[in-house]
């Protein structure tokens, strides 16, 4: 789809930015090297958008972030691991704030960028401000509860979280503001340091955001990097001073990463990996519930979704009426620009729409058909939705993440056909369960439960709430996620023991009372 810039609202049109800046030790730097220009798959006027320019930065900038870094960390002696809980606290609602003055303009750049819709980019970046503020709340809460002395066995413990050192955050493109800051957000509150790439989709709107961190946090606590990772995130890791490798995206970009540590042993990963849920359709399903959440599932956001539901197993009972009503609500979809607010949009990447042809092209040539009229509808940003079936293991679509709008459907007979798929399965993250017969659902729920980590009954898959755990199982996920089990996540578990004698006893209350310890109190924040 073309778009005429006289048709475009006032208040989306685009204004070229150049990010000629990137932020390192506390410091706003400008960048006099090699730029790269960001473009919007987003046409108007009969050619790509030009939205701006960023830093294309090299290993040295990259290695004088690390060192900032280093030095703020200071082997946990620095003054960010060792400040007062609330003062660190009170740097992260200062930058909150300074957030919140950006929101047009950055979700603004989520349509251009990404080709996200105006509703569900907004609730991106609003979503993002309440995930602080929660975090901020669970920091307090952790607190509060480290804030007392165990005795056991004759021995006290004053039990806190520690940080673990410097973190590299890597952010995926399809929620380029709020998975990133999921990582970043939790990994700097418990004290840890970190260096910060965004996506290479996506990567314009942090610009917005540079003076806001600057003005927060104290000098190497958040270093902002742009450019290519292998100049930028592989010799960070060959010097194998990161502690913690913090990643959404994909598993093949994780082991790489990895690969280049020299400490492997010491390295913690937090990993929000590729999955390939899916939604399996029982003989009572309701039809109409039903299908309305496997739209949802399957096509929020074009499928860009590691939550999105990849594939769908329907009992051969019903899998004739639902593929003709699912068929036909896939065809309803409205397809248009984000500032539109459609359902469906173009696709950021532009050699997905190809791709997604692929796919496709395999499939038919083995055995499946489009079922939906206009499935596969090829423009120069968008393949429409295509609807498969039926769909074997020898097609494509059936192993790789398709990660765009394609969905194949299979036919079951058995329940342990899609339960045997999943156990085959590289990966774990969450499956959607329809039906109603409680005595069908409680065994499958049972056996659901070891095959993933979250299973939605009678809804589609999905990270959210935030305050409920994000992780998966195999090739999905490692550690956990949501507002709580991050900040466990970036932190360990570490304390002051001491045996219980009177010389112990008159040490650690004279201790208490001085308050010249941030380590040992028993004060906390309400």
């Amino acid at each position: 789809m073309n778009t005429n810039s006289t048709l475009i609202p006032d208040e989306f049109k685009v204004h070229p930015l150049s990010c000629d800046e990137y932020l390192v030790n506390g410091k706003i730097k400008k960048w006099k090297g090699a730029t790269t220009e960001v473009y919007s798959v987003i046409p108007t006027d009969g050619k790509p958008t030009l939205l701006g320019t960023i830093p294309d930065m090299e290993t040295a900038a990259a290695l004088e972030a690390l060192e900032a870094a280093e030095k703020a960390f200071d082997r946990g002696q620095g003054l960010w691991p060792t400040m007062k809980v609330g003062e660190r606290l009170k740097c992260m609602e200062t930058f909150v704030e300074k957030m919140k003055q950006h929101r047009e303009e950055v979700v603004s750049l989520l349509m251009w960028e990404i080709c996200k819709n105006k509703s569900d980019s907004y609730k991106e970046f609003d979503r993002t401000i309440d995930y602080i503020n929660d975090t901020i709340e669970a920091y307090k809460n952790l607190d509060r509860k480290g804030a007392k002395f165990d005795i056991q066995g004759g021995v006290y413990a004053h039990i806190r979280r520690g940080p673990l050192g410097v973190v590299l955050c890597l952010g995926p493109y399809n929620y380029p503001l709020n998975e990133t800051f999921c990582l970043l957000i939790p990994a700097i509150i418990m004290g840890n340091t970190a260096i910060f790439k965004p996506a290479k989709h996506g990567v314009l709107l942090i610009a917005p955001l540079l003076k806001a961190f600057e003005e927060s946090f104290p000098p190497g606590v958040v270093n902002i990097l742009f450019g290519r990772g292998r100049k930028i995130a592989t010799p960070i890791m060959k010097t194998g001073v990161i502690d913690v490798l913090a990643l959404i995206g994909h598993s093949s970009s994780a082991v790489s990463l990895q690969d280049e540590h020299p400490k492997k042993n010491r390295l913690r990963l937090v990993l929000g990996l590729e999955a390939k849920n899916p939604g399996i359709v029982l003989p009572d399903a309701d039809l109409d519930h039903t299908i309305k959440e496997c739209i949802s599932g399957t096509l929020s956001f074009n499928g860009q979704r590691c939550t999105a539901l990849k594939v769908l197993y329907v009992h051969e009972s019903i899998v004739d009426e639902f593929n003709r009503r699912f068929a036909k609500a896939v065809d309803e979809l409205q397809f248009g620009m984000p500032w539109e607010d459609t359902f469906l949009t173009p696709l950021p990447e532009p050699s997905k729409p190809a791709y997604i042809q692929e796919l496709i092209e395999d499939a038919t040539s083995k055995g499946a058909k489009i079922i939906n009229k206009r499935g596969g509808e090829l423009s120069e940003n968008y393949s429409f939705p295509a609807v498969l079936y039926p769909v074997n293991k020898d097609m494509r679509v059936y192993e790789e993440e398709q990660f765009g709008p394609v969905i194949p459907i299979i036919s079951y007979k058995e329940i342990d056909e899609p339960l045997d798929a999943m156990a085959a399965s590289e990966y774990g993250q969450q499956v959607s369960l329809f039906g109603r017969d409680v005595t069908k659902l409680a065994p499958l729920v049972d056996t659901l439960a070891n095959l993933v980590c979250r299973v939605n009954l009678n809804s589609a898959c999905q990270r959210g709430p935030d305050v409920y755990p994000f992780t998966g199982r195999k090739n999905s996920a490692v550690s956990t996620l949501s507002v709580y089990d991050a900040l466990r996540s970036f932190s360990i578990r570490t304390f002051l023991a001491s045996k219980d004698t009177p010389y112990n006893k008159e040490i650690l209350e004279r201790l208490l009372r001085s308050e010249k310890s941030n380590f040992v109190s028993t004060e906390y924040l309400l």
